[in-house]
Formats: structure tokens, C-alpha cells, sequence
């Protein structure tokens, strides 16, 4: 039996607040959705949306796809406008899409109420334009907007609505919780009862959104009930609560069901892909999105880790790798010593059999743990104190002496006259066999500090000039005690081709920060294979 997988994060995705996808992005982000192996791109409106009237024009030339084609999106023809008068339909002729997408009312409501035109009026529009792009060669699917809130209150003309388009000529209707209120089994009452007046033939599609909290599970519960034909967007991409999560629909066919959905084996690139993709949207990967999160097959819990270390399956519903991704150790006052052999493992050490070393490093993360620390995300930090472990010490690429920071504030020198304040750090250290004084200036304490120890260290150590702070996270533990409360930063640091992250805990945000700039700079130089000098 046909199964589609189309994905729709171009256009319905590109409408989740924050979002603004530009041609150059679409163009980018195509390429990668065919490799993932999708049999559909939707790649927005066209004769609507400037920008996406764009897009069709340069991928004309500029995409190559393998495994899926484009569709364009539209509606049908306006009320009492004949369909050749339509310039959206000719918008969607004129975009040269092989597939064209059209979005219709199905729910009288919004036929009454929304189009103010008669029920005929509202059939004879879908009618129309599918037979009318069906004659100018045009593959169709409708999709069939608000239809199960239309069903449950006028369940013949929404089944109408579909009828009709199947008439027309559209080779899928497609079934749209457009307002996200569905649940699996209403799902399941709504298709089966659809199916029964259609028959078996006609081919079914589910587009769920996510309000309930329920968008995979519903389009689980559609493909059950008959459907052929799913859509989604990557990452769960969306308007408000966002559209179902195309890759979790199709893991759980693939895996829990033996479906082979996605073309050249594509599921396996999932992870890399849904990433690459929310690095172009410039929105941050979901850490706990399952399947393709970074936290999807992390482990925390002592018992997990025993028993992990004896099987992973004891505690994975399914390989990370069939995904694309990987387990991981986290390790936390939770952690037993098989949590910090896995971890070692993981970070390239052979722990196996050095119960004395696994007990001294349990302890020292429960003892840091206890006071503000946590190394869930702080791989650099955790690894220097395994080394300091493992070696008696950590790599001393320097020695610091002292440091200081002053910040100066100037009344009446700012914008719109306010004050304006300025950061200056001296720092004062040993490397290379020489003592270096070096100082710097920064928009706050924290920047100036890390401008002079760079400036300090590069004099020995230029690799650092490659070192880059991506990200800075300040957490206030011990509330209560409000401005004078412990302090925990976690720093990102990258060189360009990898990325790690170091924590620092200190009686306020200067002293965790000083500590999780020095663990960054000590682990950055180590990672780069740079000797001591």
C-alpha cells in the first residue's frame, strides 16, 4: 500500500512565533528534509507569500531533489470567483509545482460564519479548482481544514467535503485537527466512521497539531484507522503548541510498527538532521524531543547505569543508532561506579576493574554535587576531574597568581543619559616560564576577565585565540539568601569544529564564572593535543 510522509516545515512550521525563515533558508533547509527521505517538500504559498513565490522560482533551478517533490500551498477558489479568475489558483499554476496542496473548509461553521457563503457555494469551490488543476496536469492533495470539530457537529457535510474533492479529481484528502483539541480515540471514532461511508479506496491523510499535548499520538491513531498519508514538521516545528513531530511519527512506524517509511534508510540520519535544521532556524534543539534529543537516551540514575552496563536494552525502548543517536551517561550525586565507568567509557578511558579510582571519583562528584556543582552538562569539567583522578593533577598549562575586575559606573554618560558602566580585569599568571600581567576591558566583569586571561595566555598558548564562548548560563542556588546566595555557571565554549561545555560554582557570579572560564581555556588546550609549554 502508497504511504506518504510529507513534511510541511516550510510552510506551517515557518509559522511558530520567533520563526522567520528567509528564501536562502528554505533553499537550505529542502535539500536536508530530502535526505532525511520524505516523499513531500511543501514549500509555502506561492501568489500569496511573496517570499514563497521566491522560493519556487530559484528552486526550479537551484534544487536537485532525490526522493521527494515539492508541493505548493493554496486554497481553493474565493466564493462567487470563477477558478481560472483566481489569482491564488493561478499563483499555484504559475509556481510549476508538480503537487499542489489545497486547503479547504470542511467544517460548515466556517463555511457560514468565516467564508459568509452556502453550503453549495462551499462544495462547489473545492469541486472547481481541484477538477481544474487536475486538468492542467497537476497532482492534488486537499486538505481538509477544521474537519474533525466539523464532523462532530455536521458530519455530512464534512463528509461532503471529502467526497467531493475525491470526485474532483484529488488523489488524497487529508484530515486536519486544525485547532489541536483531538484525542487518539476520537481520532479513531472519526476516521473509522468516515471510512465506512467512503469505503476502502479512497486514500485518507492526518494533519494533527499539537494543543493536547497529543499530535503524534493522534496521527499514530489516524494511520490505524486507514490513513496512508501523514504530515508534519521537523522538530514539531509550529503555530502556537506546534504541528506534530514528523520524526517521532515516522520512528514509531518504523520501529514499533516494521514500516519502511523513509527512503535510503533516512531514519538513521534523524538526529544530525533535525539539529542541522534548528541551527538554520536559529532555535535551539529541544534537549528532551524524544527520539532525536540530546536527552533521549541519557541516563542519570545509579540503577540505571548498573544494569545498563550489563545490557543497554534493559533500559532503551530501541538502539540510539537506528536514530542517528547516542547514549550518555550522566553523572550527578545519583551516579554508582558503574555510572562513572560508562561515562569514562564514553569519554574514551578504560575504567574497567579500578574499584579504588571509581569509588574516589563517585565520591568527589556527591561531595562537588552537594555543594552547587552538576556535571549532566559539564563533560569538560567531569573529564578534568577524572584526569586529576587518573594522573595526580590536571595539565598545568598555567598558573594563576591573582586576578581582579573593577567595574566604573559614569553617571549621566549613557543612552538617553543614564549611567553608562565599564568593566576592566587584571590578571596576573605563569605560563611559559614567564610571569605575565595582562588586562583587559568588557561589557561586564565576566567579559573583561575573560579578554585578560585570553590576552594573558596567547602570548604561549595562540591556539586559544580559536576559542569561542557560545553560550553562558547563570543558575542562583539557595534562593533564600537572595544576593548572597552560591552561584553555579555553565560555559560553552567551541573551536570552531568541537564543542564543550564546564561548570563553575562560587559565592557569586564573578568567582563561578573565573572557575568555568579556567576549566573551558585548560580543557580547550588539551582537547587540541597543545603540550605544556
Amino acid at each position: 500500500m502508497t504511504f506518504d510522509v510529507y513534511d510541511t516545515t516550510l510552510r506551517d512550521g515557518a509559522q511558530q512565533e520567533g520563526m522567520n525563515l528567509t528564501v536562502a533558508d528554505k533553499l537550505a533547509i529542502a535539500p536536508l528534509l530530502d535526505e532525511l527521505g520524505v516523499g513531500f517538500i511543501e514549500g509555502g504559498w506561492p501568489g500569496a507569500i511573496p517570499k514563497d513565490t521566491e522560493f519556487f522560482r530559484r528552486a526550479r533551478s537551484e534544487l536537485t531533489l532525490k526522493n521527494a517533490v515539492l508541493a505548493a500551498f493554496g486554497s481553493t477558489r474565493r466564493a462567487g470567483v470563477t477558478v481560472d479568475a483566481d489569482p491564488q489558483v493561478r499563483g499555484l499554476l504559475d509556481s510549476e509545482a508538480p503537487v499542489l496542496t489545497l486547503v479547504a473548509k470542511s467544517d460548515v461553521r466556517h463555511v457560514e460564519r468565516a467564508l459568509k457563503t452556502t453550503r453549495a457555494e462551499g462544495l462547489a469551490m473545492i469541486a472547481d479548482t481541484v477538477r481544474f488543476l487536475v486538468g492542467e496536469g497537476r497532482r492534488v492533495v486537499l486538505d481538509a481544514e477544521h474537519f474533525f470539530d466539523g464532523f462532530r457537529f455536521d458530519a455530512q457535510f464534512a463528509t461532503d467535503a471529502a467526497l467531493t474533492a475525491f470526485d474532483a479529481g484529488a488523489e488524497v484528502v487529508t484530515l486536519c485537527d486544525t485547532n489541536g483539541g483531538m484525542l487518539p480515540d476520537r481520532v479513531t471514532d472519526v476516521v473509522g466512521a468516515l471510512r465506512a461511508v467512503i469505503g476502502e479506496g479512497p486514500r485518507l491523510g492526518m494533519h494533527a497539531h499539537n494543543d493536547t499535548g497529543c499530535a503524534v499520538a493522534n496521527s499514530l491513531a489516524a494511520v490505524d484507522a486507514g490513513v496512508s498519508h501523514v504530515q508534519g514538521c521537523v522538530n514539531g516545528y509550529g503555530e502556537r503548541t506546534g504541528n506534530a513531530d514528523l520524526i517521532a511519527i515516522v520512528a514509531n512506524l518504523e520501529l514499533k510498527h516494521g514500516r519502511e517509511l523513509l527512503a535510503d534508510g533516512g531514519l538513521r540520519e534523524s538526529t544530525r538532521i533535525a539539529h542541522a535544521i534548528a541551527e538554520i532556524t536559529n532555535i535551539a534543539p529541544f534537549q528532551r524531543q524524544p527520539y532525536v534529543g540530546a536527552s533521549a537516551f541519557a541516563h542519570k540514575g545509579g540503577i540505571h547505569a548498573a544494569a545498563i552496563k550489563v545490557d543497554p536494552d534493559l533500559y532503551q525502548h530501541v538502539d540510539p543508532k537506528t536514530v542517528g543517536n547516542d547514549m550518555r551517561m550522566l553523572v550527578s550525586e545519583m551516579a554508582g561506579r558503574a555510572a562513572i565507568e560508562l561515562k569514562g567509557r564514553e569519554l574514551g578511558f578504560d575504567l574497567t576493574g579500578q574499584a579504588d579510582l571509581l569509588s574516589r571519583v563517585t565520591n568527589r562528584v556527591k561531595e562537588a554535587e552537594a555543594v552547587g556543582y552538576t556535571y549532566d552538562a559539564a563533560d569538560a569539567s567531569f573529564e578534568l576531574l577524572l584526569r586529576e583522578e587518573l594522573e595526580g593533577e590536571r595539565p598545568a598549562y598555567f598558573e594563576v597568581e591573582s586576578w581582579r575586575t573593577i567595574v566604573e559606573t559614569l553617571p549621566g554618560q549613557g543612552q538617553g543619559r543614564g549611567a553608562v558602566a565599564t568593566a576592566e580585569a587584571t590578571v596576573k599568571l605563569r605560563a611559559g616560564g614567564e610571569r605575565i600581567v595582562t588586562t583587559g576591558e568588557g561589557n561586564g566583569p565576566v567579559n573583561a576577565l575573560d579578554q585578560a586571561l585570553r590576552k594573558g595566555l596567547g602570548r604561549t598558548y595562540p591556539e586559544i585565540d580559536r576559542f569561542e564562548l557560545t553560550d553562558f548560563k547563570v543558575r542562583i542556588l539557595e534562593t533564600e539568601q537572595g544576593t548572597d546566595s552560591t552561584t553555579r555557571v555553565l560555559v560553552v565554549t567551541t573551536d570552531g569544529e568541537r564543542t564543550w561545555s564546564t561548570v563553575g560554582v562560587g559565592p557569586n557570579v564573578i568567582e563561578a564564572s573565573w572557575e568555568a572560564l579556567l576549566d573551558s581555556h585548560v580543557f580547550g588546550l588539551l582537547q587540541s593535543g597543545v603540550e605544556v609549554r
